[in-house]
């Protein structure tokens, strides 16, 4: 994969940005904490990076389908890298450093639709497996380095941190404009409608289509728990250390052990197995996710939550890169980034709500443990169903076939009198129709 230049550009950039991210969520919670002495508006302002997804992300994605990718990530790179620069202006009032962190977030969902769109026009094949495997396991341990560097600049001056990260999607734009090659909009000004139009349209290819819809629901299921130990973290620690280590040393250690388990378990799976072991793998490695959060209910030390939050992130870090192969392998050129929205938006939104509801449920009975491994017990069930109602493999390849087909045809030349029509991606279709042509 890394003898592809375009693909080195891009996963570097990435990498970069993400890094860069993380280092200004400590940075930008320090700084309002820093000028206004509330743990809320902290708090706020931490969260305050995932609303775009939660108000508008499938329409914000669809924005990408309309632009050449390459030109999509560069403007967003840049927009946020001089939105970064002006959140590090001295003396800015905590209200214009909110408004500022919830422009630049507005990026992410057009920039991410568009890379993850262009996966499959660098990658084929199990090739794209592995890449996506890749990307997923930087994405968690830029997760970690970020926060710690973060956490420990910001400590300093997190102005610094701000322009650390300023600069980082300054390079993430360069790599990119120079490492990847221009390829036309998928979205041709002929066949474009109204916003959301195109929004609805991303919806109803993911779940009018079987084999869409059937990853859908596994890759949500996943997230209904695996974001459990995470989220509810803090309160587990405070709570159940018992002395055994500090509190904050037990957040820290529950905090950490789901990625770390993630980044092993995306490169192992895609290491030591090949394509038709993975995907004979999904399902038992569904299941296993939740599984191993059961025995939480039994009150286990944190040093014992940290390794079942580590196994539940291995196992769902040996299925996700396959389903999300599957994905975007199934679907039609001109529709990824409008899916890729929908899954993102879905993903963010569900793991909200598990931590939200978990987290009100546990503070009411008092008892996070015996909480996320009730929840974790209703989670194997949900997977069990999923895993019974998941596609036969002749499905599967029929689906991928014939999207594969429609992605080979060439578009209609506006200039020729045979189809009178213009360039672009197929008309999107329902039903039947979607079943045969817009398979997976």
């Amino acid at each position: 994969m890394f003898a592809q230049h375009e693909f080195r550009a891009v996963f570097v950039a990435g990498a970069l940005s993400w890094v860069g991210d993380y280092v200004a969520k400590a940075a930008v919670t320090l700084l309002v904490y820093q000028k206004t002495e509330s743990v809320g508006l902290s708090a706020v302002a931490f969260a305050v990076s995932f609303l775009p997804w939660l108000l508008g992300g499938p329409v914000l994605a669809a924005l990408a389908e309309r632009y050449p990718y390459r030109r999509v990530m560069v403007a967003c790179d840049l927009i946020r890298m001089a939105l970064m620069l002006l959140i590090a202006i001295p003396q800015l009032p905590y209200q214009a450093v909110l408004v500022l962190i919830f422009a630049s977030t507005l990026a992410n969902p057009p920039s991410q639709a568009a890379k993850s769109a262009l996966m499959p026009q660098m990658l084929a094949g199990d090739r794209l497996v592995l890449g996506l495997s890749l990307n997923g396991s930087v994405g968690q341990a830029a997760q970690i380095i970020g926060y710690v560097l973060g956490t420990a600049v910001a400590s300093i001056d997190p102005k610094v941190a701000l322009l650390f990260n300023a600069a980082t999607f300054g390079v993430s734009a360069l790599l990119v404009r120079l490492g990847v090659r221009d390829r036309p909009a998928m979205a041709n000004p002929a066949h474009r409608s109204h916003l959301l139009r195109e929004t609805r349209e991303g919806f109803t290819i993911v779940f009018g289509t079987p084999v869409l819809r059937a990853i859908a629901v596994l890759v949500f299921s996943a997230m209904l728990f695996s974001i459990l130990p995470e989220g509810l973290a803090v309160g587990w620690a405070h709570e159940e250390s018992n002395g055994a280590m500090s509190a904050g040393t037990a957040q820290a250690v529950i905090m950490v052990a789901s990625p770390v388990g993630f980044i092993l378990g995306g490169l192992l799976v895609s290491r030591l197995f090949g394509p038709a072991r993975r995907l004979k793998l999904m399902r038992p490695l569904a299941v296993l996710a939740p599984l191993v959060l059961v025995p939480a209910m039994l009150n286990p030390p944190p040093l014992a939550v940290a390794l079942l939050a580590a196994l539940c992130g291995f196992a769902v870090a040996g299925m996700l890169p396959m389903a999300n192969g599957l994905f975007v392998q199934a679907l039609p050129n001109g529709f990824r980034a409008r899916a890729f929205g929908v899954m993102a938006t879905g993903v963010q939104v569900i793991q909200g709500f598990a931590v939200l509801v978990t987290g009100l449920i546990a503070d009411h009975f008092d008892n996070v443990p015996f909480v996320v491994g009730l929840w974790s017990a209703a989670g194997v069930l949900l997977m069990a169903v999923a895993a019974l109602r998941w596609p036969s493999q002749q499905t599967l390849d029929e689906t991928i076939a014939a999207a594969s087909a429609a992605n080979a045809k060439p578009p209609a030349d506006p200039g020729d009198p045979a189809t009178g029509t213009a360039a672009g991606p197929p008309e999107p279709r329902t039903g039947d129709e979607h079943r045969r042509h817009a398979v997976t």
